[in-house]
């Protein structure tokens, strides 16, 4: 009976983090997490609508989420596990890391509280787990032909498993000591412990998909090696150099990229490197530039390391703020105030500021030359343009900057260049029909085609892609 009038009947719960003043003393997964009867509530709560938004349009990977929660509401888990295995090979990973573009567009949303579809879906996986249902891939039939897919990351993690399925000699290499590219070296492990990673990575290596570690293609290994050994190529490289801020005062020291400061700190956490040869931010005053998430991300890990104190800024107008339960429409969405959990934990944030020149004391940094921004429509568009106040400038104390910029394209110049591969104008290789890059037998998959994004949208694109290569490689 839940099932017709649960959303009525339970109010939307979600598992509430650890207190800050236990979190912030250590990496640990910042989640609790709601028991089985829970879960079984939430699950009821979902209407079954006539138009699952949420399917549709909502998940990149088009998971079929009434099912999964009815199926989970009746208490049919193995079941709904088979379910979402077809379309998500990394179940525990988008259940901790997606930001749950599913429970925007849930139909409840509209005037009530969305389904907590992530922790159902982080539910099932890891009850999985624990059932022992997970197991090792094993193809109906090999056809001894063979893969390489170059990058490690959440594209080539999938990729490899659907691969796999269809009975290929899969072979990933990845330039870092670790697997999982950005999952391992670009997350703090607060928001995703690497064990996870590691029982996954452990999963495929007993379906006898092979992991080349420390290798980088185009520098170790030549693309001509590659194509005289594998059938097929999968670019899945994602997208690692950063964008930077060429301003006055840009050379001084204690200025860095977000994404180094992430992943020095992963490796020191893993015992990849000493303390020495990480970046350190205790007892200073640190700045991070760039209001996304991956300056959120800093923010957590600053805050960690014990700074003095920690100051975001960016250079767009403070989005709109939202206290409701439901969900704004459409196109305001995506532009209303969140607020993480690493901001919860002590940071500051500003808005509208414009970045101007570093100040140095000798080749030391120690301040930052800014100035406030107003931002107008320009004329019928609604468009906003960026407008300097006059004697606004001021300056900001700093120890340390961190850049949080995004991205502009690939590591991987070497071997780009070496297959000749279309590229667009931002340096994104091009991808024609079903995934084939302009060079035959090579295809791309994920950020390194479509610039960065959301790891949800990488493993969409890593199972298509995989798909692709079966179709191109069924016609050789």
């Amino acid at each position: 009976m839940d099932r017709l009038d649960g959303f009525m009947k339970y109010n939307r719960q979600t598992a509430p983090y650890r207190p800050v003043s236990e979190r912030i003393h250590d990496y640990n997964d910042i989640n609790t997490y709601l028991v089985e009867q829970d879960i079984y509530k939430q699950a009821a709560r979902c209407m079954d609508c006539g138009i699952p938004f949420c399917h549709s349009l909502g998940c990149p990977l088009n998971n079929i989420i009434p099912d999964l929660n009815k199926l989970v509401s009746q208490g049919l888990w193995e079941e709904a596990l088979r379910r979402l295995e077809n379309t998500n090979m990394l179940p525990e990973i988008t259940g901790r890391i997606c930001p749950a573009l599913c429970e925007a567009a849930c139909t409840l949303s509209i005037n009530n509280s969305p389904v907590t579809i992530k922790q159902i879906e982080l539910a099932i996986i890891e009850k999985g787990y624990k059932e022992g249902w997970v197991k090792p891939i094993i193809p109906k039939l090999e056809n001894n032909k063979r893969i390489a897919i170059i990058g490690s990351g959440p594209s080539g993690l999938a990729a490899a498993q659907v691969l796999r399925m269809k009975g290929y000699d899969v072979t990933v290499f990845e330039k870092s000591f670790g697997l999982g590219g950005i999952l391992r070296y670009g997350i703090p492990n607060y928001k995703l412990e690497k064990w996870v990673i590691d029982r996954r990575i452990e999963l495929m290596r007993k379906s006898n998909i092979k992991f080349e570690t420390d290798v980088n293609i185009g520098e170790d290994i030549s693309y001509r090696y590659l194509k005289t050994r594998f059938d097929a190529i999968l670019l899945t490289t994602g997208v690692g150099s950063p964008r930077d801020l060429q301003i006055p005062g840009r050379e001084a020291k204690n200025i860095h990229f977000a994404l180094d400061y992430l992943q020095k700190s992963n490796c020191f956490l893993s015992n990849e490197i000493s303390l020495e040869d990480s970046i350190s931010v205790e007892n200073k005053s640190v700045v991070v530039i760039g209001g996304g998430d991956t300056g959120s991300d800093c923010v957590g890990i600053a805050i960690r390391q014990k700074a003095k104190e920690v100051l975001q800024i960016e250079i767009m107008p403070k989005p709109k703020e939202w206290n409701f339960s439901w969900n704004p429409e459409w196109p305001l969405w995506p532009m209303i105030l969140r607020t993480s959990s690493s901001h919860e934990e002590g940071a500051k944030r500003e808005w509208s500021i414009l970045t101007k020149k570093f100040i140095k004391e000798g080749n030391k940094l120690c301040g930052i030359h800014c100035s406030r921004l107003e931002w107008i429509q320009s004329g019928n568009s609604s468009s906003l343009k960026m407008v300097e106040i006059p004697g606004s400038d001021f300056i900001i104390e700093a120890d340390l900057v961190l850049l949080a910029l995004g991205f502009v394209n690939s590591e991987y110049q070497k071997l780009i260049e070496d297959i000749k591969v279309d590229r667009d104008e931002k340096g994104n290789i091009k991808i024609y029909a079903k995934y084939m890059t302009s060079v035959n037998g090579v295809f791309a998959a994920g950020d390194v085609n479509t610039g960065i994004s959301l790891v949800v949208k990488a493993i969409f694109q890593g199972r298509e892609s995989a798909k692709a290569i079966d179709e191109y490689l069924s016609k050789i």
